[in-house]
């Protein structure tokens, strides 16, 4: 049913290629059912009697119904291809933008891997068996009905041998159909394994060699593609069997055609161009009997498949963003936290636990704590890549779960922990979130980044190529890219995620110094490991364990606060900073 119901939704919109296609299907099949009639009266008619006139006559029938199958089938083939890549295409795009519409919560419960294959392998799966159905749909049927006909019209004594041969094919195929589709789901997991395995040796292959790690990696690599190959090879296992298992009842029949055919033309029943025509007809049913089959082991495979699309499809995003927006964007950039609790799915408790404070535009807020403490958390509810369990994240007294995704993307500019780069420019990243930036801005912020000074030595400059997650520059440099990116969108809040990491401390404090002027009267969220990147911060948020247990400057907190004291103590004395 689901495969059915996807196949039918997406390919609705092309009905009239799909018409095309049943028609042109339809000439090219009668005309293919209409030749073995036509030799059987060359030879009963022309060649037994002499009849040359008659056989040049139908012999250009012939070769006109040819002409009339060649063109309506290469008509046919081509329309099915063209609806089923338009089919394909559609797929794509609407589990993209499903993917796209997902919370992380929903990716983060799918895998980037398993999304990979659905979106391209699973989707193949399911455009080949469209090609195959709008190719066979209709050629299949009426060449073995009409084939049936046309075999009892030119002798019905031999009719039984139709009755036994085609139901015998459809048993056998039948069986191993039922054996393919659990080795088909199987197939397909093993294809998300091998793909999440790659996927994951390839983004961390500078850490497998830090740790020469390779022995272990290439180990479970070859697990995983062991894991694919013991199930392909049950899989063409099935059809090593199948295809001679049919072969053998094709070439029975056409023996016992022969065989029991030959008695009948021996006793004056029928004559040898009926005979003849016979055993084409009953080829033609066994054959479309066999391009049958084609179709119908694909199917298991593709109602997996559809299964798994449909899945990504029907899932619907824990987050409810509205597409047009019903509240004005902010314009100043107030934050305020009010009493925010938040925690993962299955996690025993809350990441953050009625957690309040307030951001002013112009000030910068710094949130420190332990490794684990929630700071990342607490950021990532800002743009709302999650949604609290309790509480409200507001900017100017508007809740962030109201905005647009475009809404919010105008008002927040992140960097994230994990600087990523795009492949393309330099420029083409820098303009990420504000296409229309001059140059002059993007040096202009690349100065105030700690950039200018590496991009300038680049052959190109701007237009100098970036690998795709920027493997191709340092950490440093990458994230000095990822906090221009950032100050060239200009939005309304400025969130640093320990952006700041990768940098020696002379080049933090210069571009500390230039962060102040360059964000004017936004709002900008620092989280630093360090205490000589948030010291000179307005406000201070210290987290322990997912609790606010303090905030306020830095000289406060070293007089209020035991866990910030230790912070700082754990990096220098008291009497250092």
């Amino acid at each position: 049913m689901i495969l059915a119901s996807l196949i039918f939704r997406h390919t609705r919109p092309y009905t009239g290629w799909i018409v095309g296609v049943f028609v042109l299907q339809l000439v090219s099949t009668m005309a293919a059912l209409y030749l073995p009639s036509l030799n059987a009266r060359i030879i009963d008619e022309g060649v037994s009697t002499g009849n040359t006139d008659l056989i040049w006559s139908i012999g250009g029938m012939m070769l006109g119904v040819c002409v009339i199958q060649v063109v309506t089938a290469i008509g046919g083939i081509y329309f099915g291809a063209r609806t089923a890549m338009a089919v394909g295409r559609d797929l794509r795009r609407e589990i993209y933008r499903r993917v796209d519409s997902l919370g992380a919560l929903e990716l983060g419960r799918f895998g980037t891997a398993t999304l990979i294959t659905r979106g391209t392998n699973d989707v193949q799966q399911v455009q080949m068996l469209v090609l195959m159905a709008l190719n066979f749909m209709v050629s299949t049927p009426i060449m073995c009905i009409g084939g049936i006909i046309m075999a009892l019209r030119e002798d019905a004594g031999l009719s039984w041998l139709v009755w036994v041969s085609v139901p015998v094919l459809f048993a056998v195929v039948g069986f191993l159909v039922f054996l393919l589709m659990p080795l088909f789901r199987l197939m397909q997991e093993r294809i998300d394994g091998i793909n999440g395995v790659l996927r994951e040796q390839i983004l961390g292959i500078r850490v497998v060699r830090a740790f020469v790690r390779e022995p272990f990696e290439s180990q479970r690599y070859r697990t995983a593609n062991e894991r694919l190959t013991e199930t392909s090879v049950k899989v063409g296992n099935l059809f090593v069997l199948m295809f001679p298992l049919i072969m053998m009842i094709l070439h029975l029949a056409t023996a016992a055609v022969l065989w029991f055919g030959g008695h009948r033309v021996d006793q004056g029943d029928i004559q040898i161009g009926s005979l003849t025509a016979f055993l084409q007809y009953l080829l033609q049913i066994l054959s479309a009997v066999m391009m049958g089959v084609f179709m119908v082991m694909m199917i298991p495979r593709a109602i997996v498949c559809a299964e798994r699309i449909d899945e990504v499809l029907t899932t619907e995003s824990s987050q409810k963003v509205t597409d047009e927006p019903t509240v004005k964007t902010p314009t100043a950039g107030r934050l305020e936290f009010s009493n925010v609790t938040f925690g993962y799915p299955g996690a025993e408790r809350p990441v953050l636990d009625n957690v309040s404070f307030t951001a002013l535009p112009g000030t910068t807020t710094a949130i420190v704590g332990s490794t684990g403490a929630g700071k990342t958390s607490l950021v990532n509810l800002i743009p709302r890549l999650y949604d609290p369990q309790q509480g409200s994240v507001t900017i100017d007294g508007v809740p962030v779960s109201a905005l647009t995704r475009a809404q919010v993307s105008s008002v927040v500019g992140l960097v994230s922990q994990k600087p990523y780069l795009f492949s393309g420019t330099i420029a083409s990243n820098l303009r990420f979130g504000r296409e229309e930036a001059s140059d002059e801005e993007l040096w202009h912020f690349l100065r105030v980044a700690q950039g200018e000074d590496f991009v300038r030595e680049k052959t190109k400059q701007l237009l100098d190529p970036i690998a795709q997650g920027g493997t191709n520059v340092s950490g440093g440099q990458r994230q000095r890219l990822c906090i221009a990116r950032a100050l060239v969108a200009q939005p309304r809040i400025y969130l640093f995620d320990d952006s700041f990491s990768a940098l020696d401390v002379a080049t933090d404090a210069r571009l500390r110094a230039g962060l102040s002027e360059a964000t004017g009267d936004a709002t900008v969220i620092i989280v630093a490991q360090r205490v000589s990147t948030i010291r000179d911060a307005d406000q201070i948020l210290v987290l322990d364990d997912g609790v606010l247990v303090g905030s306020g400057t830095h000289d406060e907190l070293l007089e209020s606060s035991e866990t910030y004291r230790e912070i700082v103590e754990s990096q220098l004395t008291v009497e250092a900073v």
